[in-house]
C-alpha cells in the first residue's frame, strides 16, 4: 500500500472480475504501454536512432561474416574433384580385371562415381597436354599405368574421411599406388574453423557492448522520469507496472535494430556479390550467396530483441527499485 493510503480503511466493495475480463484488461494495458513506449522513441528521434544504429551495426558485422563463412563452406562442397582419389593399377592387371574392380567399387556407400582410364588413353592425354608428342613417339612401350578415378560422396569428401577411404582402397589387390591430393582442402577447412571461432568471439563482444549501451540508455530514461516514478509509487504503482514501459522500450530497440541489421547485411552482400561472382568464375564455381531469407530476418530479430530486453532488464531491476519516496 502506498504512503498516501497508509492507515486508511478501504470502504469500497470488492468488485468481482472474471478471468476473461482480467485477461482482456491485462492485454489492453500491455498494448497501451507498448504503444506509449513507441511514442517515446518517436518524440526523441535523434537519441533513438543513435541507439538503434548501434544495435543494428553491431549485428551487421558478425552476421555478414557468418553468412560469408557458410557460403564458403557450400562452395568448398562443389570442389569435390579436390578429393578425387587416383588409383594406379599394376602393369599386369588386364582390362577385364580393371572392370571387375570398377564394379566392386561402384557399390560402395562411400563412393559417388568411378571412372576408368586405360594406359593407352592416359598416354594420349599426356601427349596432348604436355606437348611432347614427337618425343613420346620414340618410346618403345607405354610407361603409364591404367588409372581408376574415384570420387567420394559429399559425406566422405572431407579431408579426414577421404584419407580413410584412400587407405581402404589401397588394400585392393589390383591397386599399386593410391594418391589423394587434398592438402589445400585441409588448409581451407582449417581456415574456415578459425573464421567460425573469430565470428563467434566477435559476436559475443559486440552483443555484450549492445547490452551495456541499451542498459545505459534505459538508465538515462529512468533518471529523466524520476519525479514521475516517485509519484506513481506514492499512489500505489508496483515496480512491475513501472518497469513495463522501459522493457517495451528495449523491445522496440531490438525490433528496429534487427530490421536495420537485416537491411544493411542485404545491401552489403548485394554490393560485394558482383566482385565475388567474377572471382569465382575464375575457378569455374557457381556462386549464389544465400542466407538472407526470411529465416535470417527471424533470427536477427530474435537476437536483437533478446539483447534489448536483457539490457532493459538489467537497468530497470536496479534503478527503478532505488527510486523510493521518503
Amino acid at each position: 500500500m502506498s504512503i498516501l493510503f497508509k492507515g486508511r480503511k478501504v470502504s469500497a466493495r470488492n468488485v468481482k472480475v472474471n478471468p476473461i475480463q482480467r485477461l482482456f484488461m491485462f492485454l489492453t494495458d500491455h498494448v497501451r504501454q507498448a504503444v506509449n513506449s513507441l511514442g517515446e522513441l518517436y518524440r526523441t528521434p535523434f537519441a533513438s536512432l543513435m541507439t538503434i544504429g548501434v544495435l543494428g551495426f553491431s549485428l551487421t558485422l558478425p552476421s555478414t561474416l557468418y553468412i560469408l563463412v557458410k557460403n564458403t563452406e557450400q562452395i568448398s562442397e562443389q570442389w569435390q574433384q579436390a578429393s578425387e582419389i587416383s588409383l594406379f593399377l599394376y602393369d599386369n592387371v588386364s582390362e577385364a580385371n580393371a572392370q571387375q574392380l570398377i564394379t566392386r567399387l561402384s557399390v560402395w556407400d562411400e563412393i559417388e562415381s568411378v571412372s576408368y582410364i586405360s594406359a593407352d588413353d592416359a598416354l594420349d592425354e599426356f601427349q596432348t597436354v604436355s606437348g611432347l608428342g614427337d618425343a613420346i613417339a620414340y618410346l618403345d612401350q607405354n610407361p603409364l599405368p591404367a588409372v581408376v578415378l574415384v570420387i567420394p560422396t559429399s559425406k566422405h569428401a572431407t579431408p579426414t574421411n577421404a584419407a580413410v577411404l584412400l587407405d581402404k582402397l589401397r588394400q585392393e589387390r589390383e591397386v599399386e599406388i593410391g594418391k589423394l591430393d587434398i592438402e589445400w582442402l585441409e588448409r581451407l577447412y582449417a581456415l574456415l574453423d578459425i573464421a567460425k571461432e573469430l565470428v563467434f568471439l566477435l559476436a559475443i563482444l559486440l552483443f555484450f557492448a549492445v547490452v551495456l549501451i541499451i542498459g545505459n540508455t534505459i538508465r538515462l530514461n529512468i533518471l529523466n522520469k524520476r519525479d514521475e516514478i516517485l509519484v506513481m509509487k506514492l499512489v500505489g504503482a508496483t515496480d512491475a507496472f513501472i518497469q513495463r514501459p522501459f522493457m517495451y522500450t528495449g523491445f522496440w530497440f531490438g525490433i528496429l535494430g534487427g530490421i536495420m541489421a537485416w537491411l544493411t547485411v542485404s545491401v552489403i552482400l548485394w554490393w560485394i556479390g558482383w566482385s565475388l561472382e567474377s572471382f569465382m568464375r575464375l575457378y569455374q564455381v557457381q556462386l549464389d550467396i544465400t542466407g538472407m531469407k526470411g529465416s535470417a530476418l527471424a533470427v536477427m530479430l530474435l537476437i536483437s530483441v533478446a539483447l534489448g530486453l536483457i539490457g532493459s532488464m538489467l537497468s530497470v531491476n536496479r534503478h527503478v527499485k532505488e527510486i523510493e519516496p521518503e
